[in-house]
This record gives C-alpha cells, sequence and structure tokens, in this order.
C-alpha cells in the first residue's frame, strides 16, 4: 500500500519538489492551498510523471476549513502518513522588531503558528492509532537566529519551533516522527537553496529520524 504525503500550503516552488521526491519514492500527494489555479498546474505535473496526487482548496487561516479538509484528505486516501506544512506569506508581510505593530504579530500567529496546532490535533488521533506517522515543518532562519527586519515572523517562527521541538520530544516514543528545517537563504531554483535541494534535504531527515532538525543550507556561525 502506497503511503501519502499531505502537503500544506503547497505551490510551484518547494511545494512541487517535495511532491516530486516523495512521490517519486512511493507516495500519494495530496496538495493544499487557497490557490486553485495553481493547484490544478501541480497536478498535472505530477500526473505526467505517473505520481497520483489531488489538490485540496483551503485557506489555511480558517482553522475549521483547514481541519475538514485534512479529514477529507483522510477519507480519500485512507490515512495520511506524512504531513508537511509550509506556508509562506511572502516578504511583504516582514515587519522590522521597531517598526511593527501588534496586528502584525497577530497576522503571523493567524497564518503560522494557529494553523500549525490545528493540523496536528487534526492528524495526530490517527497517527497515535496506527503508531506511526511524520509531522514535518518547514520555516525560515529567523526560528533560531534573530533579524530584526524579521521581527514579526520571527516571534511566530521561533514559537513554530518551539512547538514543534515539545512535539518531537513527547510523540517519539509513540513511532510518530516530528522534525524542523530552518531554510537559511531565499528559495530559489539553480542556487543553493534550490528548491530540489531542500526536498532532498527533507526526504534524508523523514527516512533517518535521527535528529529534530536541520538548517539548508548549511550556516557556518
Amino acid at each position: 500500500m502506497r503511503k501519502t504525503i499531505a502537503i500544506v500550503g503547497a505551490g510551484p516552488g518547494l511545494g512541487l519538489s517535495l511532491a516530486k521526491k516523495f512521490g517519486s519514492n512511493g507516495f500519494n500527494v495530496a496538495l493544499v492551498s487557497k490557490n486553485e489555479k495553481i493547484l490544478t498546474t501541480l497536478v498535472s505535473e505530477l500526473s505526467s510523471l505517473n505520481i497520483e496526487s489531488r489538490y485540496y482548496i483551503a485557506d489555511i487561516s480558517d482553522l475549521e476549513k483547514l481541519g475538514s479538509t485534512i479529514k477529507q484528505v483522510e477519507n480519500d486516501f485512507g490515512q495520511i502518513d506524512v504531513v508537511e506544512f509550509s506556508p509562506y506569506g511572502g516578504p511583504q508581510t516582514f515587519k522590522h522588531t521597531l517598526s511593527m505593530e501588534i496586528e502584525d504579530v497577530e497576522a503571523e500567529y493567524k497564518t503560522l503558528l494557529l494553523p500549525a496546532i490545528k493540523l496536528v490535533q487534526t492528524v495526530l488521533p490517527s497517527m497515535q492509532k496506527n503508531k506511526s506517522g511524520a509531522i514535518l515543518f518547514n520555516s525560515g532562519i529567523s526560528a533560531l537566529y534573530p533579524i530584526p527586519e524579521l521581527g514579526n515572523t520571527g516571534i511566530a517562527c521561533s514559537g513554530l519551533r518551539n512547538y514543534a521541538q515539545n512535539l518531537h520530544n513527547l510523540l517519539k516514543e509513540d513511532g510518530i516522527y516530528v522534525g524542523f528545517q530552518a531554510i537559511s537563504s531565499l528559495i530559489k531554483k539553480g542556487t543553493e537553496a534550490d528548491p530540489d535541494l531542500i526536498a532532498a534535504s527533507w526526504y534524508d531527515l523523514y527516512r533517518k529520524q535521527d535528529k529534530f532538525e536541520t538548517v539548508f543550507p548549511e550556516l557556518n556561525i
């Protein structure tokens, strides 16, 4: 029986690369985001590679819709073996520490941290029942290293990392792996942060499950 990965925040960059990497290694793929036009393109490309995939439209900031969508994925595929969470609002949402407003921080929590918690609450019961599964969180480098220009985002990313590490410590004895990857550079084709390279790093971390987190590309600090 083929496994299933649900990619939440799927797009034409990292999301597609993850779908190709896991799909070429025996996974069916569920793609979740709010842009149907992009999703249909991704499914078409995956189909050309003989990777079975379906798309699901959901604005992840709508927590009830996110929960019902993930439940639909479980119903359609039987179960979710891996869920990867990597929403990205874009640089227009970044606010400097000294100029950010309360609303800027709230916005990041509503699009990053709260959906992550809802996602885990939705997939965890079946994973605990099966005593298997993996939850993968993708984030920016401000989760580990404070960057003033990313003031509001850094608060949310570091909160996400804290949550993920707690999950990792609590769930590993239940056979559930929780991993965290911080991307240290702008994701762009043909660079050291090529989405295909990041996807390969993610698959390696998932396959080995020998550590909680990694930074990619590696930093010499």
